[in-house]
């Protein structure tokens, strides 16, 4: 196997274990023999447990000498919880090792330089990893990463005017976003959804729940019912956004999604912290409803606010646009 398809393996491998590792973050890791041929592969263990390349080099035991390490981060060169995988690799005999994205927390940082002056053969790849995205920009920004997620008609609509909004979207599209779910730390709504919506906030499949179950979070003063959803599989309630960020990054989380309804959707916007953005489309018109997202003021174009688009999939009917800020 080449270094390309490794680095797919160990991104896949990444993003089976995303939602568990924070506030670790989800790295995979591949190991070749000399031949080239796969002989350990490795995740992120939850916290307390062992890295990536530790796991991958376990099971590739001996044959890992003088063989190649392609990791998606670059490997920690610290003391923490575990000793650091750049020393695992040198003292496992590993000849070569690519990493696709450099290690922004200064503790950790420097697990490349030490391998290359210890004569590993060491390449910088500076490539693009789904499940390491969140986690990098949480790092660079102090705060967790925040996706924005929304459903709507063609038109822009997510409710009719009667104030209904199931479902605009259909089944395939609703599955995808309990998968997603299962791979987030936090979910936050407002108490507006949770009085009206009732929801359960879990990560379900057609069976039953995923195992990886993320934090459920309510924004706002009003308190919810008792009799609840919410309060009955347990929640956190905060003032604010701002409130709600600080208390769950000390609680370890770096990927968390909103999926309130138009005033969250609008106060986050406001805040400047969304970012990226899940765009559900469905096929469909309304005409007339209730907007994605409450602003209450007048806006021109000069204040529009710019995305990438990184990601444009079809689920059954409806589309799924995701996009993330520019200065990501």
């Amino acid at each position: 196997m080449d270094v390309a398809h490794a680095l797919d393996l160990a991104h896949h491998v990444s993003d089976q274990v995303r939602g568990t590792t924070s506030p670790n973050p989800p790295v995979g890791a591949v190991i070749l023999d000399a031949d080239g041929e796969v002989v350990g592969v490795g995740a992120t263990a939850p916290p307390g447990g062992p890295h990536a390349e530790v796991v991958a080099l376990a099971a590739a035991g001996v044959r890992a000498n003088g063989g190649t390490a392609v990791v998606t981060l670059e490997p920690c060169n610290h003391y923490g919880r575990t000793g650091p995988c750049s020393k695992a690799l040198l003292d496992a005999g590993i000849a070569h090792v690519f990493y696709a994205n450099a290690d922004p927390f200064p503790s950790a940082a420097g697990g490349g330089a030490f391998l290359a002056e210890a004569g590993v053969d060491t390449h910088f790849l500076d490539e693009r990893i789904r499940a390491l995205e969140p986690w990098l920009v949480a790092t660079r920004l102090g705060r967790p990463h925040v996706t924005l997620k929304f459903a709507s008609t063609v038109d822009g609509f997510a409710g009719a005017t009667d104030g209904t909004s199931q479902w605009i979207t259909g089944p395939d599209a609703r599955a995808f976003v309990h998968e997603d779910r299962s791979k987030r730390d936090a979910i936050i709504v407002g108490t507006g959804t949770a009085l009206t919506d009732n929801p359960s906030l879990t990560a379900r499949t057609d069976t039953g729940l995923y195992e990886n179950q993320p934090r459920r979070v309510v924004i706002g003063s009003r308190e919810v019912p008792a009799d609840s959803n919410l309060a009955r599989l347990g929640y956190e309630q905060y003032a604010g956004i701002p409130e709600a960020l600080s208390a769950l990054w000390d609680k370890g989380c770096r990927d968390i999604l909103i999926e309130g309804g138009p005033t969250l959707a609008g106060a986050a916007l406001r805040l400047g912290i969304v970012d990226q953005v899940q765009a559900y489309v469905a096929p469909a018109l309304l005409g007339a409803g209730r907007s994605v997202i409450n602003w209450p003021q007048e806006t021109t174009m000069d204040q529009i606010m710019r995305f990438d688009t990184t990601s444009v999939r079809q689920l059954g009917s409806d589309v799924l646009i995701e996009m993330m800020r520019k200065e990501h």
